[in-house]
């Protein structure tokens, strides 16, 4: 289960100010678990079965299949919203599917050099996911890699090799029927960054190998569970009022730790979730991820001794799994780590973690997300969490959580740059 522990925060805001707040806006959690009209076309992702149910979970693990019996490697072009969920569940869970090659990220020819040799020696399938196709990095990417696909296979073979997730009625989909490409419809009424639970996200990771029937079962059950407790016992409204009892305190910056590298990849995509949904109207708390125990002697000494304008929030996984114990032998030379002898790096990662916490909290309010798992099910409840816990945190702030007016303005620019 997924369970948000407040300890560490009482020394900085105490319990009944916590509750008086929630209360004070307690309209705002009924409008977030009821939706709004006004935001109609952004809140498809609140009810999981409108686009990972099971139609949609059949549809796409038959055309996964249909994929993985051509190709061993699939290319995932897309950027952001596109790609981060699927990466997070693929970098952690390392399912045993087709191979998974990332592109439309970057505009580095060293990198897409890269991408290209990636691909010698391996059957491929690419999946071009641009919900207007219109963003630089995916519609540039797709073009090299289409081209690479026509010359290694002929025009006819590559068409069966290349999938598109857009819009209908957008030109990717007018692209599509013309040159014959298998066709996806992006989600209609949810924006890239909400878009974990979509085609857009369960088709690579089906293709991957990974159980989207255990992710959308993950999410549905958050769904039930943040979308009818009221209160402080709803543990995302806890969160969404917490941060922006900080924010009036003038914190700004939120730093998501973990004790478990294979985390790094969904600390990415809620990065892009929370500053892309937050980050304006001169508003915002900084998103940015504290990767330990590697980061501990750079962020961490900050988080320690340096301006105390941040918070944390701990993931702490709770259960080891598979591959989680490892038991340390006594020494063979006097290396003065005797006192580790017969200790399990699971109950030394442990011990640092608490340490580290527990050091942190003398100086700054700490929040811990317990989980106990990492598998689909328990990533199918993180991104329902996090995007609810968004959305009311976003409408406490003020701000619109589903629209992106900075981001289109450095894309005018560059168009122009580029002679668009």
């Amino acid at each position: 289960m997924l369970d948000l522990n407040t300890t560490y925060t009482e020394k900085f805001v105490a319990s009944g100010e916590l509750a008086a707040y929630a209360e004070a806006h307690a309209h705002v959690l009924a409008r977030c678990q009821a939706g709004e009209e006004r935001y109609a076309d952004s809140q498809g992702w609140l009810e999981v079965d409108e686009w990972a149910g099971p139609a949609v979970l059949d549809r796409t693990e038959r055309l996964a299949a249909e994929l993985r019996a051509i190709a061993d490697t699939f290319v995932i072009i897309g950027v952001g919203g596109s790609n981060n969920s699927a990466r997070a569940v693929i970098k952690a869970l390392r399912p045993n599917g087709a191979r998974i090659v990332y592109a439309g990220n970057t505009l580095s020819a060293h990198e897409l050099n890269g991408v290209l040799a990636e691909l010698e020696g391996h059957d491929v399938v690419i999946d071009c996911i641009a919900k207007n196709f219109e963003t630089l990095e995916p519609g540039s990417s797709f073009r090299l890699l289409r081209q690479y696909l026509v010359g290694r296979y002929g025009k006819e073979e590559a068409a069966r090799r290349i999938v598109c997730t857009g819009t209908i009625g957008s030109s990717l989909e007018e692209l599509c029927r013309a040159e014959g490409y298998t066709f996806v419809p992006f989600a209609t009424n949810v924006g890239g960054r909400y878009t974990a639970l979509t085609e857009v996200h369960l088709l690579p990771l089906a293709v991957a190998g990974a159980d989207i029937r255990a992710l959308a079962a993950g999410a549905k059950r958050m769904q039930e569970q943040l979308r009818k407790t009221d209160g402080l016992e709803n543990s995302a409204w806890r969160y969404a009022c917490l941060r922006n009892i900080l924010w009036d305190r003038g914190y700004r910056v939120e730093l998501l730790g973990f004790f478990e590298p294979r985390f790094r990849w969904f600390s990415k995509w809620w990065e892009q979730l929370y500053a892309e949904s937050e980050g304006k109207d001169g508003k915002g708390i900084f998103p940015a991820a504290l990767e330990c125990s590697e980061e501990m002697h750079s962020l961490g000494q900050y988080a320690q001794d340096g301006t105390h304008q941040l918070f944390e929030t701990f993931i702490d996984l709770m259960e080891p799994g598979a591959g989680d114990s490892l038991v340390l032998g006594g020494t063979d030379v006097a290396d003065a780590f005797g006192y580790l002898d017969g200790k399990d790096f699971w109950d030394i990662n442990k011990a640092s973690f608490n340490a580290t916490r527990a050091a942190h909290a003398e100086v700054l309010p700490v929040l811990t997300l317990e989980i106990d798992r990492i598998d689909e099910e328990h990533f199918g409840m993180l991104f329902y969490w996090f995007a609810f816990a968004c959305y009311a945190s976003g409408s406490l702030l003020g701000v619109n959580p589903f629209d992106q007016p900075g981001v289109e303005a450095y894309k005018r620019l560059m168009f122009e740059a580029l002679g668009k």
